[in-house]
């Protein structure tokens, strides 16, 4: 039974690492679409103008952000996989508990910086979409 949750956990890393590629190959850090100078979003007479909405731009951002929580998620999992994993391996000598604990100490570690850059990822994807519906396009 032990071998079996190996793989599963071996398998769970490699998705895990095909989809950390692909999401590292997104460039979120796309420039703003506002001009700097622009009042506000403003008219003359002080009122809020309504940038029309691009749906293919909106549906883009909402990928990122799917994509972004679903690398989130998959962070956790492979947290917990790797502490089930390290915790399995636990046998009765002190030497084997404090490197188990070791072992478990860095993975988590490891997952959790994971899931933090992934978690500041969505942040600034939110950040980015906020701004893209608040800033008119325009044309190129």
């Amino acid at each position: 039974m032990e071998e079996s949750s190996s793989a599963t956990t071996g398998d769970q890393r490699d998705k895990s690492t095909e989809e950390e590629v692909i999401i590292r190959e997104v460039d979120t850090d796309q420039p703003s679409t506002c001009p700097e100078n622009e009042l506000d979003d403003r008219e003359l007479d002080g009122s809020e103008s309504k940038p029309p909405l691009n749906t293919s731009d909106i549906l883009k951002a909402v990928e990122v952000v799917e994509r972004d929580s679903r690398a989130i998620a998959d962070s956790f999992s492979s947290l917990f996989a790797s502490l089930r994993l390290a915790l399995s391996e636990v046998t009765s000598g002190s030497v084997d508990h404090m490197r188990c604990f070791g072992d478990t100490a860095g993975r988590l570690q490891e997952s959790a910086l994971d899931a933090a850059t992934e978690g500041n990822r969505y942040i600034n994807s939110c950040l980015s979409s906020e701004e893209e519906c608040r800033c008119p396009r325009h044309s190129r």
